[in-house]
């Protein structure tokens, strides 16, 4: 039986009803992302192998095809005239052809409008050297929050920032700054390929879509030691582990050596869990955030990770706070329920404490 809708009628549906991401799956109807819970779209029917196929072999040109089905796996940004930009990516499962498909906005984002700290971020990208982390699970927001510490050095600062990227999501219009946004696979084979020739294109500052594996952390590492400012991301929930897993990442005869060069170039993190709000449709942001100051570095340096949490504690004149800081505001606000809240704990003791003290 033929199709009586196309893919594009699907994304304006899902822009229409402001969800974050589209599954389409062999069996099921179309299912959207609205604030955290995957919904069926009622109003289309259940897919087959060949509708699904051909519902997402719309999206792609020939060279993805033909990628795709050599390599069983595709991530793919596309943009469609009117409706938004989309960053999506094509699986097989059970053999049949599946996609999940996130919205990008056409506008990057600003700081007050996601929820993060400004004060904070906009000391970080006036910084001519070191590196800044943005952590969180995938969803999180984290590509952007990165977007938007970009776009405001690109209004504010004369400066080349160059992007490598898997695939490209928000696309920057060159302001003050001039943007050079390199995707892999389009514009360099590998994030290994791209850090290694980054230095001769002449930036002054420089996004690493992810760190993904040793030679991507060591490349951001030795980037920052260069006197660059380096934005970059991981999957990690706290600043605690953060630092973990990028020493943990090397050999341990190595990991001093990496411990003093972290300590020397990281200027911070920004740890992020989007949650639903209490009294509306959509998602508020909490966040952890981390300054490194002197105390910091030592700590770092001198493998003390565990009293990192409680300096940050106390380092909410310096412009620092806890997730459980975080999301303690947003209960009192009214932002969301004490479950969500506590939900997402790091140290329920810690954040009970709050309570006895108000």
């Amino acid at each position: 039986m033929p199709l009586q809708f196309t893919i594009e009628d699907l994304l304006q549906t899902m822009i229409e009803k402001k969800a974050s991401d589209l599954i389409l799956h062999t069996g099921i109807q179309p299912q959207i992302r609205l604030d955290s819970v995957l919904i069926p779209l009622e109003e289309y029917p259940h897919l087959n192998a060949e509708q699904s196929k051909k519902l997402i072999y719309s999206l792609l040109t020939e060279q993805d095809i033909e990628h795709f089905e050599a390599e069983y796996e595709l991530d793919k940004s596309f943009s469609l005239a009117k409706i938004s930009r989309f960053r999506g990516n094509i699986f097989f499962h059970r053999g049949t052809v599946a996609a999940a498909i996130r919205a990008i906005p056409h506008n990057v984002p600003g700081f007050v409008e996601l929820g993060l700290p400004q004060e904070q971020l906009i000391s970080i990208g006036r910084k001519k050297r070191g590196l800044f982390l943005v952590t969180g699970a995938t969803g999180s927001g984290k590509s952007t929050t990165l977007a938007a510490m970009i776009e405001h050095i690109n209004v504010e600062r004369g400066c080349h920032i160059v992007t490598i990227e898997d695939p490209i999501e928000f696309i920057y219009k060159s302001k003050k700054s001039v943007i050079s946004q390199r995707e892999i696979g389009t514009d360099t084979f590998s994030f290994k390929q791209g850090l290694k020739y980054v230095l001769r294109q002449n930036p002054d500052v420089i996004l690493i879509g992810e760190m993904r594996d040793l030679e991507s952390i060591q490349a951001a590492l030795n980037i920052a030691e260069t006197g660059h400012l380096v934005f970059a991301t991981l999957h990690t929930s706290t600043a605690v582990q953060t630092i973990n897993r990028i020493i943990d990442v090397f050999p341990p005869n190595h990991q001093q050596q990496v411990r003093t060069q972290l300590s020397s170039v990281l200027v911070g993190t920004i740890s992020q869990i989007l949650i639903p709000k209490s009294n509306t449709q959509g998602m508020c942001l909490a966040t952890e955030i981390m300054l490194v100051n002197f105390a910091m570095r030592t700590l770092i340096r001198e493998e003390k990770e565990h009293q990192i949490f409680s300096l940050i504690q106390t380092g909410r004149k310096d412009g620092m706070k806890t997730m459980n800081q975080s999301l303690y505001n947003l209960y009192k606000q009214g932002m969301i329920t004490y479950q969500d809240a506590y939900l997402h704990v790091t140290d329920k003791n810690d954040f009970k404490r709050f309570f006895k003290e108000s």
